[in-house]
């Protein structure tokens, strides 16, 4: 026996040195071909190509599709960029075969072209996340307005109601986002040659499309089998899932898996593939964080805070109203996102002033640290395509002062409670606001647009006075955001494109295409959920809770702090507090203590919809943790196409689930769970 257990293990041992000989001479093939590749780059009007145009168009619908699901459930979504890219691998690489099996021939795919169609869907899928479809916008419906506490709450007038349409939300998204492509052009040599920022999102892009182009087919094949693997179970689970939904509280989604009593406080694994899928690509720390903040609420907080009802808050209050319950989840919700948001705003416009300052003061602009570094041949390659690819200074001056004037003189029309001088104000502040966003990002890969969205929110809030603040202050931080999330996403592109040896021009007119995209289909799919689904509701599915959140925050812009229920400032005080102690320990401490500090803002999601979703994610974070023990090579390449596949799938499933809504048809069987 002992024999056989000896030749077995040396049978393993022996599989093991084949498979790393194998990776190691897929990688010494990549870097040779890489290295051909950097000696011949197709002139930019090649890069962009018809069959590149339709895939964009394919992907960034299901990608918008997907992201809406997301933002109007619990507003949490990953960065779907790898995703993106390995789906435009797989369809052109289909697309190529199925031409190859009827006898043509089609055009070498190449990483320029992977590349342009990974920006066009991200710019495409950008809009339904960041263009307020579950946060400002919706934020301005009758729903929201009631839900916020409706005449009885002071500055929250009939007034400040705007019901969503498809009209103005097209037209509003394409005044504010598409003059995000403009600010800054000039200044895209500066931020990725000269000051050589990282822009993390954007380079780990950028390796993983080299790698499908240089690894060869079989790392490519492995993954293309696990997504469709995934893809093909999440989608049958959905399918599957839905005959057991009849009506409201049914189904697997209300599975008690820890008992009745803690479904009650939301405690439950609800099946939903697409959060665990989420949980697989979004860090250990996030998916930690989420059930941390479920404990802390529904497990501690709010129970606790029931029992006070009478004192508190009036007994006969109903628990969504905002001077009961709901009060405390809304505000302290509100603070943890402030105080988190408040310290990252001033750590990284702290880091943004001392790196301009040093290197003005070096007078190095070709350094990120104010050190010299040797360039070898593929990064002197890489600057050379950027710079001879150039998108002259004059397009992006003309173009943001064209959109601007637009601007100034369109949004009133949409709002007309956002005055054109408080437009004009923006415009001209933007910019700068714009590239210290840009510099920030590139430096530490955190976008803050939303914060400079909220500074803009209660800006405008306090200038428009209670009959038009609401409305106003809304609009002005959909304007505010939209153009620096937009001009972001736009540099983090440029470096994937800088490390692919994508044209600027191709990386601009690909952006500019997603975004009239995203501009498009987003309305439209915010809309296929809107007439399906019950958005917004605080006890459904679609909870959409940054609209009441948003909401919120303008009003409290407006009147100041008699929003709050009784004892809620107090609390939100501690919790404000909290947030900045938990940064400031994060940042102080060693690397091993701050890389286990919760993230006050992932915390502040489930103190307001629940735990359930926490532990979906949190399910997927295991399931990576496990994958990882076991093998950490295949965890690294797999995680990313499985998880995009369990995402898609259930997302995919969306679309059929929305049209049997539509037409009235509803599933045979309610599945519903009962005390004995």
């Amino acid at each position: 026996m002992n024999n056989v257990k000896n030749e077995s293990e040396e049978k393993k041992k022996k599989k093991k040195e084949i498979e790393r000989e194998e990776e190691l001479t897929t990688v010494l093939d990549g870097v040779n071909n890489d290295n051909e590749d950097l000696k011949r780059v197709q002139p930019w009007n090649k890069q962009i190509t018809v069959r590149g145009v339709i895939a964009s168009i394919l992907i960034g619908s299901i990608f918008s599709v997907i992201a809406m699901k997301l933002n109007l459930t619990t507003g949490i979504t990953p960065n779907l960029n790898a995703s993106a890219a390995l789906l435009a691998y797989i369809f052109i690489k289909a697309w190529t075969k199925l031409l190859h099996k009827f006898g043509m021939v089609s055009a070498p795919f190449t990483k320029q072209e992977n590349t342009m169609i990974q920006t066009c869907v991200v710019a495409c899928y950008s809009i339904a996340i960041g263009g307020g479809f579950g946060s400002y916008l919706l934020g301005m419906n009758i729903k929201t307005f009631e839900l916020s506490g409706g005449r009885s709450t002071e500055g929250n007038t009939p007034s400040s109601i705007k019901e969503p349409g498809i009209g103005w939300m097209t037209g509003f998204l394409f005044l504010v986002c598409f003059i995000g492509l403009f600010v800054l052009i000039p200044l895209r040599k500066i931020l990725i040659i000269d000051y050589k920022l990282t822009f993390p999102s954007g380079m780990a892009t950028a390796v993983l499309i080299n790698g499908f182009h240089t690894r060869g087919d079989k790392m490519a094949k492995k993954q293309v089998r696990g997504f469709i693997k995934s893809f093909s179970m999440s989608f049958l689970w959905g399918f599957f899932q839905w005959f057991y939904t009849a009506k409201e509280q049914c189904g697997f989604s209300q599975f008690p898996t820890f008992g009745l009593q803690a479904r009650k406080q939301t405690f439950y694994f609800d099946f939903s593939l697409t959060y665990v899928g989420t949980g697989m690509i979004c860090s250990h720390i996030v998916n930690l964080s989420l059930l941390l903040g479920a404990v802390l609420s529904y497990g501690m907080m709010w129970p606790l805070i029931r029992k006070l009802k009478g004192d508190w808050f009036p007994s006969d209050m109903p628990e969504s109203s905002m001077k009961s319950l709901n009060g405390y989840r809304v505000f302290i919700s509100i603070a943890l996102l402030l105080g988190d948001g408040l310290y990252n705003f001033i750590k990284i416009l702290r880091i943004t002033i001392v790196n301009v300052h040093t290197r003005f003061n070096t007078k190095n602009l070709n350094s990120a640290g104010g050190a010299n570094e040797e360039k070898g041949p593929s990064d002197l390659r890489q600057d050379e395509v950027f710079v001879r690819e150039g998108i002259p200074m004059w397009i992006g001056a003309v173009g943001y002062v064209t959109l601007a004037i637009i601007s100034v003189i369109a949004i009133p029309f949409i709002f007309p409670e956002l005055k054109w001088y408080f437009i004009l104000t923006a415009y001209i502040f933007a910019p700068s606001l714009a590239f210290c966003n840009a510099y920030g990002a590139g430096l530490t890969d955190i976008n803050m647009a939303y914060n400079y969205g909220k500074v803009g929110l209660f800006t405008i809030a306090a200038m428009s006075g209670k009959e038009n603040g609401v409305i106003a202050a809304m609009a002005a931080c959909g304007l505010f955001k939209s153009i620096i999330n937009v001009s972001c996403i736009l540099m983090q592109d440029f470096k994937t494109g800088h490390l692919t040896l994508t044209s600027p021009k191709i990386m601009l007119l690909s952006q500019a295409i997603g975004t009239a995209l995203g501009c498009i289909v987003s309305p439209l799919s915010f809309f296929m959920f809107y007439k399906a689904f019950d958005i917004g509701n605080p006890d459904g599915e679609f909870k959409a809770p940054y609209a009441i959140i948003y909401r919120n925050l303008a009003i409290i812009g407006v009147q100041g702090f008699s929003a709050l229920p009784q004892h809620c400032l107090q609390l939100c005080y501690g919790f404000f507090a909290f947030a900045i102690g938990v940064n400031l320990v994060k940042d102080i401490s060693p690397k091993r203590i701050g890389k286990w500090m919760p993230l006050p803002t992932a915390m502040a999601v489930p103190f307001l919809i629940g735990g359930y979703f926490a532990i979906d994610m949190c399910v997927g974070t295991a399931i990576v943790f496990v994958w990882h023990k076991i093998n950490s090579n295949k965890a690294e390449l797999m995680v990313p196409a499985v998880a995009s596949g369990l995402i898609c799938g259930e997302g995919i499933w969306t679309l059929p689930a929305s049209v049997l809504a539509l037409a009235k048809i509803t599933p045979p069987i309610c599945m519903n769970f009962l005390p004995a």
